[in-house]
């Protein structure tokens, strides 16, 4: 039998930093640092003929070369109307982000001395099925076999509540990054359960904002002291060294209580000073953005039955703003945590992969020691007796060299919410076009839901199949409300009258992808359709983008 464990890594493909991570023999994570011996590394890309430099020298060569530089790209994924030009060529927000991927994997690797092939990257909770299609996409670009793509607070719990939690508790994940909010409801029972209860939040809301807020103050200022009325940020130099300095002084008001901030642009020089208190003011809308999504949030969450919590963890590295801790104790009375805020997701989905790898091996073992097959293990794991449970998860151990403890640790369940809802577009009585959810947000994944449609009209040839994907948990919203993600055509046996039978279902994966099928009832015609948005790179773009990654050389 090999005795080599396949070791899965966790990325957290940040919009400002991302960090990687694995968990070693006694279950413990580790980040692993970057070449230039940082923990995170910036999210920054710079092209350089066929050199693409990423991380600390990309962001801080950004000011002289702004027209070469990306930023914020995870901000971008999804989008179809994103395209970053360099040379000539088009570059879409996968391949970008797989340069990021490339630099992390690289440098561990080196650092390593392994080969890295699987991993764990996270997303927002908040995705659509575009944006974690494009994050798949991504890692398929960079060469990495993308085992999962989880949600980044649930990632944050999973690592507090396999290293921090003791008791069961109910805690709510208050994730604020550089480009992301997501507030997520975690119900923990150590060693057992981590249950995702409700997501919600805002995939356009973080730090960046905040920086956006104090460059539109700079810019204000200069005005001011120096007479003009001229839009210096139409300037992309001015533009990219105001948003350098932005980002400085909210690092350093996380200390201070004031900073001076220099402004220069044509010739002219203003000096701008920023206290703490006015840093609050100007950004205290965003701020209170995320207190109402908390409150709509733990709205959902009542009517699951969850009318409390026990604990609140910050996460991300824009909750270290003292604003963040304040006002969340402020309005939910309760003392926050700030929890690991730069390295809890990339090492939860480290333990995520950890626990991938060891369920993968237990299977086949169990299954070699029973005489089943892995399908048959993994469809009735309950069918299992425990001794034999426990005598493979020993030997395991025994084999690969880990402790008992961290291979027992692999085996709490974690299940989870999907942060959108899915439908069809129907017709009503009325003749008006309606979206019917079959599957609502904050369900639990993998979801599996069948809903009777009935045709238009009398003798239809076809019948077309909106997929469409909403942030509403109603059962039936106006067309307007949703986004259309796919579409499938059945075909429909001749002579069929008006409403006859199909049944639509739709199944949801624990990571979001989505399967429909559609059945006309009468002859049990059926079409299938997996949801790959067109949202994203594909085709003979994204054969190039794989085909370049040979041309280039990411440091």
């Amino acid at each position: 039998m090999d005795k080599q464990l396949t070791k899965v890594f966790g990325i957290d493909l940040g919009t400002t930093y991302s960090c990687i991570a694995y968990v070693d023999e006694h279950g413990k994570p580790v980040v692993i640092p970057n070449s230039e011996n940082q923990r995170v590394t910036p999210s920054v890309v710079l092209f350089e003929g066929n050199n693409i430099i990423v991380g600390k020298d990309a962001k801080d060569n950004a000011l002289l070369s702004p027209n070469e530089t990306v930023a914020f790209v995870k901000r971008s994924m999804g989008d179809p109307n994103f395209v970053f030009v360099y040379n000539g060529k088009d570059y879409r927000p996968e391949e970008i982000s797989s340069f990021i991927l490339r630099k992390l994997v690289g440098d561990a690797e080196q650092i390593t001395g392994e080969k890295i092939t699987d991993v764990v990257i996270t997303c927002p909770a908040y995705f659509g099925i575009n944006e974690r299609e494009a994050t798949r996409l991504a890692g398929e670009i960079a060469g990495l076999n993308v085992r999962q793509i989880i949600n980044e607070p649930t990632a944050a719990a999973i690592h507090y509540g396999t290293v921090e939690s003791e008791a069961e508790k109910v805690v709510l994940v208050y994730d604020l990054g550089g480009g992301t909010f997501d507030i997520t409801m975690i119900h923990i029972k150590p060693g057992d359960l981590i249950q995702v209860v409700c997501t919600g939040g805002d995939h356009n809301l973080g730090g960046k904002d905040w920086d956006d807020t104090v460059v539109q103050y700079l810019v204000e200022q200069f005005q001011e002291q120096t007479g003009t009325s001229e839009d210096i940020l139409e300037d992309s130099d001015t533009c990219q060294e105001l948003q350098q300095r932005a980002e400085n002084a909210k690092m350093s008001l996380t200390n201070r209580d004031k900073t001076g901030i220099p402004v220069t642009h044509g010739g002219e020089r203003a000096k701008v000073e920023l206290t703490r208190e006015k840093f609050d003011e100007l950004t205290r809308n965003l701020l209170e953005r995320t207190i109402s999504l908390t409150h709509e949030m733990l709205g959902e969450a009542r009517k699951k039955g969850y009318d409390a919590f026990d604990e609140i963890l910050l996460v991300g590295g824009s909750v270290k703003m003292p604003q963040i801790a304040d006002r969340v104790a402020e309005e939910f009375s309760v003392v926050p945590i700030v929890f690991d805020p730069d390295e809890a997701v990339a090492k939860g989905a480290a333990f995520f992969g950890w626990k991938l790898a060891v369920d993968d091996e237990l299977v086949h073992r169990i299954a070699e020691s029973t005489g089943k097959t892995v399908e048959e293990i993994q469809s009735r794991p309950e069918d299992i007796p425990d001794d034999v449970s426990e005598q493979e998860a020993q030997q395991l151990a025994d084999d690969m060299g880990f402790t008992l403890a961290a291979v027992k640790q692999s085996r709490v369940s974690i299940k989870n919410v999907t942060s959108k809802s899915f439908g069809v577009v129907a017709i009503t009585p009325e003749e008006n076009e309606i979206v019917i959810n079959l599957i609502l947000k904050n369900a639990a994944v993998p979801a599996d839901i069948t809903k009777r449609f009935g045709t238009h009209l009398a003798d239809q040839e076809t019948t077309d199949i909106r997929i469409m994907e909403n942030e509403v948990s109603d059962s039936d919203i106006p067309p307007d409300q949703a986004l259309e993600i796919g579409t499938a055509v059945l075909d429909l046996p001749t002579g069929l009258p008006a409403r006859s039978p199909i049944d639509i279902t739709f199944k949801l994966n624990e990571e979001g992808r989505l399967e429909m099928t559609a059945v006309e009832v009468t002859e049990s015609r059926t079409v299938g359709v997996t949801v790959e948005t067109s949202s994203v790179i594909q085709g003979e773009e994204l054969e190039e983008a794989k085909a370049r990654k040979e041309s280039m050389v990411v440091s």
